[in-house]
């Protein structure tokens, strides 16, 4: 069905074919120095969130920020002793789109010299901020980050084009018996995965098939 929001109507059904599909394996990035497990970054998800919902088909405000934690202590470097100052924010996040809302929490933090405590405590702030809108919009689909929290990974991968998808449908079509389909389906599993994929060349190589059982059969 559709929705409007603020004068703007949602084609959800469009929408939720572009949420199942996968995550494409560009966009993932490795796990920075000290962290763990792979992710997607902030640019990536909201730049998907204008593509797939439209501009103004989604917002997020946020719902709570506040300091966690803050600490100036005291280390020792290589030039002898100096002070770091430290500091942690959590933040909530709620993510409206359409009529449908989301919500995600984070903690992000900072470290810097005790001068540049504005510079930090921003840091943090930043870092709790984008998590907290990764984690409400990861619940929508794949392309948001979903896709890396399934270990076998099943839902990573490159979507096949339409023109890909009209050109393999265009060689099914053109296959005289049902060897060469057969030899040409597996060729393409092996070369090209995600096109064999494509709901649209499976339903074209299952209608192919019985056209030529039923041309062999007469």
């Amino acid at each position: 069905g559709t929705h409007r929001t603020a004068g703007r109507v949602m084609d959800w059904k469009a929408i939720s074919v572009e949420l199942n599909k996968k995550l494409d394996p560009a966009a993932i990035k490795p796990a920075p120095q000290g962290k763990f497990g792979d992710y997607v970054d902030g640019y990536h998800v909201i730049s998907e969130a204008n593509r797939i919902f439209g501009n103004g088909g989604w917002s997020y405000e946020i719902t709570r920020l506040q300091e966690a934690h803050r600490a100036t202590v005291q280390l020792q470097g290589k030039n002898g002793p100096y002070e770091q100052f430290r500091c942690s924010y959590l933040c909530t996040v709620k993510v409206t789109v359409g009529d449908t809302f989301k919500e995600g929490s984070a903690v992000g933090m900072g470290s810097g010299k005790p001068e540049n405590m504005g510079d930090v405590i921003e840091s943090a702030v930043k870092e709790a901020e984008t998590d907290a809108l990764k984690r409400a919009l990861r619940t929508y689909g794949n392309t948001f980050g979903l896709a890396l929290y399934d270990k076998s990974r099943e839902n990573v991968g490159v979507e096949a084009s339409d023109t890909e998808a009209a050109s393999a449908i265009e060689q099914i079509n053109g296959l005289a018996d049902i060897a060469a389909l057969q030899t040409w389906w597996v060729a393409l599993c092996k070369n090209a995965r995600h096109v064999a994929g494509n709901a649209s060349v499976i339903a074209a190589k299952d209608k192919r098939k019985a056209e030529l059982s039923e041309r062999k059969a007469a």
